[in-house]
């Protein structure tokens, strides 16, 4: 099987290539869903109130033909009265124009959503390049267009033929008709036609919509070559990510370091593991680790406990117990506990000893169990 082509866009577009493509004002659209939506909403709210309509056009109408001596003597009052009718007559039409502004606003939210982009409004000279103007009429994108423009013909012409004549007897009976009820009529004959020719567009928009939808995740798809650069990108050069989380283990080292003269005792190997404990008194936790080390991170924490007079302790198997289960800032382990207070009591009497007191014994054997040792047989057995 040969190979697929590096320049071929098989891999669907990443979120990150989404979002860029929005930024920029580019998202789904359909034309024929919004078209649809709005002349729908004009064909239905003239339909529920094309009486009503009538009648304060009718009276507006009226009223504005129904001039009085002081009206057409004085332009001043003449004006006030033409005011007062175009305002009747832009109150009559206020429900029908919020109904379809409203529709017109929400449409977007079907097929892409809302979007406001300064780059799409920003100035592109690029759009007046001739070559790609031609290249943008033989695309198939324009073939589709003229394919949809062609359909979108035939199906509102035949729609239109049908419901014609089928209201045609229907139009002749409106001469016969009152002034005021034929006009009445004659404005829902109008709507109802209107919303059977302008329903056959739903046809149109019901497959505009999920194309619009494909040709948009379709344009969009990236070359496998681009999904790893992307993925570069987003992750970082190494190097540069090697050098942050060599700054962060120094900062963390420092910060480790500055709490070493605050612990109660370090506990060490003697050499290869220190440990450095701290207790609050008073507390209901148990002691914590403020920080450990191996080797030279190890000297350096004994040193710094021997140059701020913090007890030093040997204990090897404790050492590497706590090295190996605990970590900065966490409490000590729970099997643990019975080791550690013994340490802490040693610590504690020799803060309180004077001279001509007994010194107090050094802690030799402490309770550290066997499994917790990395040194320990049981413990690598069982690991």
């Amino acid at each position: 099987m040969a190979e697929e082509s590096e320049s071929e866009k098989t891999e669907p577009a990443s979120q990150k290539r989404l979002e860029q493509a929005r930024e920029e004002g580019d998202v789904p659209r359909s034309r024929e869903v919004a078209t649809f939506t709005v002349l729908m909403t004009a064909g239905a709210g003239l339909w529920m109130t094309g009486s009503g309509l009538v009648r304060d056009l009718s009276s507006a109408m009226v009223s504005g033909l129904a001039l009085t001596p002081e009206q057409i003597y004085h332009p001043d009052v003449l004006l006030t009265r033409v005011g007062v009718d175009i305002g009747r007559v832009m109150l009559a039409c206020l429900p029908l124009g919020l109904a379809v502004m409203m529709v017109a606003l929400i449409s977007p939210m079907l097929v892409g959503g809302w979007l406001f982009s300064g780059k799409a409004i920003a100035p592109n000279f690029m759009k007046l390049n001739p070559i790609n103007g031609l290249t943008n009429m033989i695309s198939t994108n324009a073939l589709v267009e003229l394919v949809k423009a062609i359909g979108k013909t035939i199906v509102v012409g035949f729609v239109a033929y049908l419901v014609v004549m089928r209201q045609r007897e229907a139009v002749i009976q409106l001469v016969t008709e009152p002034l005021k009820l034929g006009m009445a009529h004659m404005i829902e004959m109008l709507a109802m036609s209107f919303m059977f020719i302008v329903g056959s567009l739903g046809f149109i928009a019901a497959i505009d919509a999920p194309y619009q939808l494909w040709h948009y995740a379709n344009k969009l798809k990236m070359t496998r070559q681009e999904i790893i650069q992307e993925s570069k990108e987003s992750d970082g050069n190494p190097q540069i990510k090697g050098k942050i989380r060599q700054m962060q283990r120094e900062m963390a080292k420092r910060r480790m370091m500055a709490d070493v003269p605050t612990a109660d005792v370090v506990v060490t190997n003697p050499t290869h593991y220190a440990v450095a404990l701290k207790y609050a008194e008073g507390s209901r936790g148990a002691p914590k680790v403020v920080a450990k080390g191996t080797d030279e991170v190890a000297a350096k924490i004994r040193e710094l406990a021997k140059e701020h007079k913090v007890t030093i302790l040997e204990a090897p198997p404790l050492a590497r117990a706590l090295f190996k289960h605990s970590d900065i800032g966490d409490e000590i382990p729970e099997r643990l506990y019975a080791a550690v207070a013994e340490v802490l009591a040693y610590v504690y009497q020799l803060r309180m000893f004077k001279p001509g007191l007994r010194y107090p014994d050094r802690p030799t054997k402490l309770d550290v169990p066997d499994d917790m040792d990395p040194h320990n047989p049981a413990s690598q057995k069982k690991n």
